[in-house]
């Protein structure tokens, strides 16, 4: 086998990263994503693309935050391994295969390929998440009308309130930054997203119950991409009441108001009680994603 040449692509040749076959149809989830050309790279060999991968981040991000598209061709998991290896940029990688992606043979192969392949490049999946999508067509959910909303200018009372929702909480990427430096690593962490987002500060919600007690909060949000749920969380000592179905229907009206066109939104796959809210508020599954964590680069093999 002929030695892989692996390098970034330019202007001049970013046509080559589309000569990939697409088992995933990464295509349809991220053909929208604008990605700097030198944060796109490609692995070769006999100057013929074998592995791919995109990574992104914000217009104003110096490094990338997540590799978010990864293929290659078949036979080339270790080629893409390498790609990743010795990326500038050790970070997660996304997957986005399309909703109930396992039930198709061919596409099932291909995503545990590359998981198998991100695997040996230091990649550990952290979650699965249902992506969902919604369009004016979907309707507005109804409001039930049990909490009042406002925004707070004083960042301390979200941060108190995250650390209070992340007390108790399903989310894998919370738990993760708990584990690392706990509540307040989890919470300073959500503060540290809302804020890297374009949309304005004043957009962030708190929600109280007719005796004036803090229910939770919710963020409507923009990024890069567009507007999306930035956050839903309700309290612990408030939760059995189904107040994240009336935070996330708030939410969407919020963003609906301000002229949103789509309304993107995720939760982990095993956050059954909020994927049954995301329905209910008449919000489609339109894709799976697979977030892995870098642990570090290790040799090939």
């Amino acid at each position: 086998m002929t030695d892989l040449v692996i390098r970034a692509l330019d202007e001049s040749d970013a046509h080559l990263f589309d000569t990939l076959p697409d088992p995933l149809r990464s295509a349809a989830a991220l053909g929208h994503v604008t990605y700097r050309p030198d944060w796109r790279r490609v692995a070769l060999r006999d100057g013929r693309v074998v592995a791919r991968a995109a990574w992104w981040g914000g217009p104003d991000d110096t490094e990338p935050l997540a590799a978010h598209w990864f293929d290659f061709a078949d036979g080339e998991e270790e080629a893409a391994a390498e790609l990743l290896r010795t990326a500038p940029w050790q970070v997660g990688v996304e997957l986005n295969p399309p909703g109930g992606w396992r039930d198709d043979p061919a596409m099932k192969a291909a995503g545990e390929a590359r998981t198998d392949a991100a695997r040996r490049a230091g990649q550990r999946v952290l979650v699965e998440r249902y992506i969902y999508r919604w369009t004016p067509e979907c309707g507005l959910p109804g409001r039930p009308g049990r909490l009042s909303f406002g925004p707070e200018p004083d960042d301390a009372v979200f941060f108190d309130a995250l650390r209070r929702i992340h007390s108790v909480t399903l989310d894998a990427h919370a738990l993760q930054a708990i584990e690392e430096g706990g509540l307040d690593k989890a919470a300073q962490e959500e503060i540290d997203f809302f804020r890297w987002c374009p949309s304005p500060r004043e957009w962030w919600q708190i929600a109280r119950t007719p005796d004036g007690e803090l229910a939770g909060i919710h963020i409507p949000a923009r990024n890069p991409s567009g507007p999306c749920i930035g956050f839903i969380g309700v309290v612990p000592e408030q939760r059995g009441h189904g107040y994240a179905y009336d935070l996330l229907a708030e939410c969407t009206h919020y963003l609906a108001e301000r002229g949103a066109e789509f309304i993107a939104g995720a939760t982990d796959q095993g956050n059954f009680p909020m994927a049954a809210h995301f329905t209910k508020a008449g919000y489609p599954v339109v894709r799976e994603r697979v977030n892995f964590v870098c642990e570090g680069v290790v040799s090939g093999g």
